[in-house]
């Protein structure tokens, strides 16, 4: 028998933390923390989350996400409960040194990844949902904390109609309809009604309580906690600064903390508060995950390509990951509906099981793949490069989390030619540059694409690769080798003048450029420079003391790109002239929009010829 009372007991109690941590803090978010005090103190402490307490990371434990992320003080406050976090530690909230930050991050080693970025949490919390039931099939279940402001943000719906599509029943969400948002009234302010028409219209089961009420929140889980063949939402009516009367339900509290005083006077209504309660969570069964061996697929085309073969750079990858699977079985890959133009559709082909359409939501997509890399996956996620700009925020909040997505960017620059401006990613590299320990890869042929396709898979961090539309001839040995942080003196000799540093499709620019250049008796070195993050800073400084100039030749926007990463190496001896794409993009062949943006071969034999008069 649950002992509901106690539950209410150790509500009080972590009532009590949130108000003492936020104060000591003077900042926080109290009022937004005390609206889902009893929805997670009855997940916690009546038996519905299953989590072996000094074993964070053990694969059978229930999941928890606060989408809600501003919710933090009530995360610690949970777990203080439980006993895994003192009072001094919770005293600790938003200290510099501290790992209870302002939002949580993995820092906090119950935090199932960074959140605060609202709209956000369920995504993750499918992408956990979905390797348990597919992947692993472990009977875990993922729970997420949603505020109802959030449930403006377009990802949230993205997140709902992938999770009933996939039939995720082991993913339970539960809404905080507090009705305050941060100026104000939320949308649809207490209207249950209407988010239930909302969300069963995404396909999702839907169960209504009242968000302080104990029993009907125990009965909900009850049903949350059964087998379901679709995801379940709580739709919670709750209070925002529940049980402190003087803020409850009153606009312009969000984000405060409370002052000595009103704390004072806060702890009082409280009553009389049991710091030596200590909840219990239930610990869940022992179950081995199902492990995977994808065995052998026969691709005809899948040996090494040949020198000279032409074969674009986006083929070459769908094909390299069937290539590795064997040897990194944790691969799974997602694609935003354009798997026949990424040819991510090669690994759907010979694997189906690991691979997942996400469709044309690409917000989602990284949130997914971020809960998959939670779950130790090794997700390749593609579309347009243009596309992931949509997704920027994802992206950038995946760093905080410090995980594992490889992301490869198709169709960028001007030279996919006529599908115009809105299809060409000439922002990708700036925005993948600007992540912490994210490297970027910009192959320039199907080898070199293979070996970093491997390469990235073979090390822990975010990645992207750059891949290009149209074929491009191969130009390396299927043994050669790459690294992170390198790069390739393709063309050199002891009298070159400039040396010419390009990747991807300008690096064929770039060799047509040289040997017409060689005809007038002028020298250049090429450098491939497939590593953009991290630049080889070594070669290029060597290059800069044995030229009289280098320069850059890219398919992107100058700000961000190639260049800028050559640029921002310290002790070039030498100037650095940047060919980029500066022009309004618009419809047309490639080669006319390589002449267009003055990065073609023509463009590389002027400005070399120009510099080597100087």
């Amino acid at each position: 028998m649950k002992d509901l009372k106690k539950i209410e007991r150790l509500s009080r109690l972590i009532r009590y933390y949130i108000l003492v941590s936020t104060t000591r803090a003077g900042s926080g978010h109290p009022t937004s923390s005390l609206s889902a005090v009893e929805l997670m103190s009855t997940l916690f402490f009546a038996g519905f989350f299953k989590f072996h307490l000094q074993e964070a990371d053990h694969i059978n434990n229930d999941r928890l996400i606060f989408s809600k992320g501003h919710a933090s003080p009530l995360l610690y406050s949970l777990w203080a409960a439980a006993g895994s976090v003192t009072e001094s530690q919770l005293l600790t909230l938003r200290d510099f040194d501290s790992d209870l930050e302002g939002h949580p991050t993995p820092r906090f080693k119950y935090a199932e990844a960074a959140t605060g970025s609202l709209g956000q949490g369920l995504s993750i919390g499918l992408g956990m949902a979905l390797s348990a039931k597919y992947i692993d099939k472990l009977p875990y279940r993922t729970y997420v904390l949603l505020g109802d402001s959030e449930m403006a943000e377009g990802s949230q719906w993205e997140a709902m109609q992938i999770a009933s599509y996939y039939k995720l029943g082991n993913l339970v969400a539960i809404l905080d309809v507090n009705r305050l948002g941060q100026r104000g009234e939320t949308m649809l302010g207490r209207d249950t009604d209407v988010y239930e028409e909302r969300v069963n219209a995404f396909g999702w089961k839907t169960i209504k309580v009242d968000g302080h009420n104990i029993e009907e929140i125990n009965s909900a889980y009850n049903v949350a906690s059964r087998d379901n063949d679709r995801p379940i939402m709580i739709i919670a009516d709750t209070v925002k600064g529940k049980g402190i009367s003087f803020i409850e339900d009153i606009d312009g509290w969000h984000g405060k903390a409370l002052s000595e005083e009103q704390k004072d006077t806060a702890l009082a209504e409280l009553g009389e508060i049991d710091k030596g309660l200590i909840g219990e969570i239930a610990s869940p069964d022992d179950i081995k995950r199902t492990e995977y061996k994808p065995g052998s697929v026969d691709i005809s085309d899948s040996g090494s390509p040949e020198p000279g073969e032409l074969i674009s750079t986006r083929k070459a990858y769908g094909r390299a990951l069937v290539n590795i699977f064997n040897d990194f079985p944790d691969i799974v890959v997602l694609d935003a509906e354009v798997s026949n133009s990424t040819y991510s559709k090669i690994f759907k082909d010979s694997f189906p099981e690991r691979f997942f359409e996400m469709f044309i939501a690409e917000q989602n997509m990284v949130g997914t793949a971020l809960g998959l890399a939670l779950r130790g996956k090794i997700p390749f996620v593609s579309t347009f490069a243009a596309f992931f700009s949509r997704a920027f925020d994802q992206i950038r909040m995946s760093q905080y989390s410090k995980t594992n997505i490889k992301f490869s960017g198709s169709h960028c620059g001007v030279s996919i030619g006529p599908d115009g401006g809105s299809q060409m990613g000439l922002e990708d590299i700036a925005i993948f540059r600007t992540l912490i320990d994210c490297t970027v890869f910009y192959p320039c042929d199907a080898v070199s694409t293979e070996a970093l396709v491997r390469l990235s898979a073979s090390f822990k961090g975010n990645v992207y690769i750059r891949t290009t539309r149209m074929d491009t001839p191969v130009i390396y040995d299927g043994q050669e080798l790459f690294k992170k942080g390198g790069s390739k003196v393709l063309k050199q000799s002891s009298s070159d003048i400039i040396t010419v540093c390009a990747a991807g499709i300008t690096l064929h620019e770039a060799l047509k450029a040289y040997a017409e250049l060689l005809k007038e008796n002028i020298n250049i070195k090429i450098i491939d420079t497939y590593s953009i993050k991290p630049i080889d800073k070594e070669t290029i400084i060597d290059a800069s003391l044995k030229t009289k100039a280098i320069i850059t030749v890219e398919d992107h926007y100058p700000e961000g790109g190639l260049g800028e990463a050559v640029c921002s190496i310290t002790n070039i001896a030498c100037p650095v002239y940047l060919l980029a794409v500066r022009k309004m993009p618009k419809s047309g062949k490639p080669g006319q929009l390589l002449d267009y943006e003055s990065i073609s071969k023509e463009a590389i034999i002027k400005k070399v010829r120009e510099i080597s008069k100087d």
